[in-house]
Order: structure tokens, then sequence, then C-alpha cells
């Protein structure tokens, strides 16, 4: 036990003398939290609108007001044809622009959005919100409440999805990096030869990379929280359990990807490959599942972090209990044990 403590202070070390690897583990949090929180963000915000009417009667002037009001929109000119509108829209001068009809006021006419489609998907929102503020000028309101997130924060999105690609990155990439660097420098000959069993040896250099996951989550939940405003509905003891559980299932990938590259560069690439692509394009971190196509829906089936990133939203923002995640929590662990299993049998006690 003296030896395997001894394994596991070195590689402690050993990372914490490292100042790049520092700085990509404790730097790369941070960045991502504030890009992820205030730089890319999907809110809809100051929407250049440009108003299209030919009278100013009661309800036409009570819907511009409207609009101006709310904090989605930001009424930047009024002209008279819908021709001068769309001119403005591709001169780059507003994204989009509302036509009244000339009978509006008399609830016969009807309302035209014209919208810059260069982004369908944030077309898409700017003509939901438009609508959704204008609904029912005339008569009772239709108030919609929306649950968990009455903000439409973005970050309410990003920040379960970056905790899943930072700790599968640290804990897969960097472990399995660690281990092939030994294997470049002749080192991991001495260590397998050591009193040491080799299972020991690399569960030893995966301690310092478990022990690091559980700072970056901290420091990710703390962030999210009071910088963000991210709530934390649900209990922290099922927000780490679950953690836990996919931290081990990464570590057990980093191992597997270690058994397979034999250069740091060969290792890094893989990991490229296997996990940040995945987990960009196929998680639900960026692109809602439901909308690929279904070959790619399929493929998502297979992606761990898919899974976790789900059970993360239910228990941050939903605060659910550990039940509403079972499923989640299940195929984590499936996929845990499997890879281990897997890695554990393809790990060559001797070095060719």
């Amino acid at each position: 036990m003296k030896q395997f403590t001894s394994f596991v202070i070195k590689e402690g070390r050993h990372i914490l003398r490292d100042k790049r690897t520092m700085l990509i583990l404790f730097g790369m949090p941070v960045v991502l939290m504030l890009i992820f929180g205030y730089a890319i963000t999907t809110d809809v915000k100051n929407v250049r609108t440009i108003v299209v009417t030919s009278s100013t009667d009661h309800l036409t002037q009570q819907a511009v007001e409207r609009l101006a009001a709310s904090e989605y929109f930001t009424i930047t000119a009024a002209v008279a044809t819908p021709k001068e509108a769309e001119q403005l829209i591709r001169n780059q001068k507003a994204d989009m622009a509302i036509v009244f009809s000339n009978d509006f006021a008399s609830k016969r006419g009807d309302v035209q959005l014209i919208v810059d489609g260069a982004d369908p998907n944030m077309a898409q929102q700017w003509a939901n919100y438009a609508t959704g503020v204008m609904t029912n000028l005339s008569g009772s309101m239709v108030n919609a409440k929306m649950l968990y997130n009455p903000q439409m924060k973005s970050a309410y999105n990003f920040v379960p999805a970056i905790m899943g690609m930072l700790l599968m990155l640290v804990c897969a990439m960097m472990t399995s990096i660690s281990i092939v660097r030994e294997k470049e420098r002749g080192t991991m000959e001495v260590l397998l030869v050591s009193p040491v069993r080799p299972l020991m040896i690399i569960i030893a250099k995966a301690i310092p990379y478990l022990a690091l996951a559980f700072i970056i989550l901290t420091v990710i939940l703390l962030m999210g929280h009071f910088v963000l405003g991210v709530p934390l509905h649900g209990s922290i003891v099922w927000i780490y359990l679950v953690s836990t559980i996919y931290i081990m299932l990464a570590l057990s990938l980093g191992l597997l990807i270690s058994n397979i590259a034999t250069t740091q560069l060969m290792a890094l690439l893989l990991s490229a490959m296997v996990l940040l692509v995945p987990i960009v394009m196929l998680s639900g971190m960026l692109f809602p599942i439901e909308s690929m196509p279904r070959i790619l829906q399929w493929i998502a089936l297979v992606v761990p972090p898919r899974y976790y990133i789900e059970a993360m939203r239910k228990l941050m923002i939903m605060g659910v209990g550990l039940g509403e995640v079972m499923r989640e929590t299940i195929i984590l662990t499936t996929f845990t044990v499997v890879l281990l299993a897997v890695a554990l049998a393809k790990f060559n006690k001797r070095l060719e």
C-alpha cells in the first residue's frame, strides 16, 4: 500500500510540475464557461426590427409599443412599404421587418414577418418571439409559462454540456496521454517490473486525474451558479454520484486509448476523433438530437456524454431525484463496466 501511495504522489507531483497541463486543466473550464455563458448564446435579444405600416391607428401603435418595450426587439425604423424594409434587411441594417396591413385595426388584416433567414434557427426564434409578443392584441392576453428556464437563458443549456465535455476530455485524453508518455520515454517497463502490480500502476496514474476531475466539476458548478446564474435545484449528492460514474467511464476510455496508441500524438488524434467530435456534434450539446437524421440519432445512442448531459440538465435545472435519471445512470454504468473490461483485457503487461 505504501508503494501504491508513492506512485500516486509521484504522478500528482508530475502533473503539478507541468505548467502547460495545469493551464489546460484549470484555464480551459474558466474560458469555456465564459465563452459559452456570454459570447456564444442563443438568447433572443435586441433584434433590429423595422415596422412597415401606412397608418397609425391605435392597434398598430399598441403593437409597436409592445415590441419596443420587450427586451427582444429594438425598433430601428418605420417605413411605408415592404420593399423598403426588405432592402434594409439585404443591406444588413435590420434583422426583421413586421408588416401591418392597411386594415389591421379593423381586425380583418394580417401581419407579415420578413426575417433574415441566413441563420434558420435564429430566424425561427425571432419569428416565434414576435408572434408571441403580438398575440391577441385586441383581446385577452395568452400568457406562456416557461418552466425551469423562464428567462430563456442559453447558459442553462450550455453549463451541463460543458461539464460533460470537460470531464470526458480531462479524464480520457489526459490519462491516455500520460500512460503513452511513459511508453515513449521507456519508463513504463521500469514501472511494470516494480513490486507493484501493473493494474495498480494504472490505477495510481488515474487517481490524480480523478481528483482533478472533481475539482474541475466543482469549479464549473460554482461558476455556473454564481457567475452565470444557473440554478442547482437538484441534490448535490446525486450530481456528484452520477458525475463519479461518468468520470470512471472517461478514465476507462482513456485506458483503452492508451492501449491502442503508441505515441502521444496518436493518443491525441484518437482522443479528438473518439471524444471531441462526437461530444460536440452528437451529444445534444449544441444541436437537438431529435432534429438530426435518423442514422445520426442511432449513432448518438452510443455517445456516453449524451446521457450524462441529459442527467445533469434534469438534476440541476429541473431538480428531479435520482429515480428520474435512473435510465441515464444505468446506461452510463453499463458503458463504464464494458469499457473497463475491454481496456483491462487489452492491457498488455509486457510491452513489446
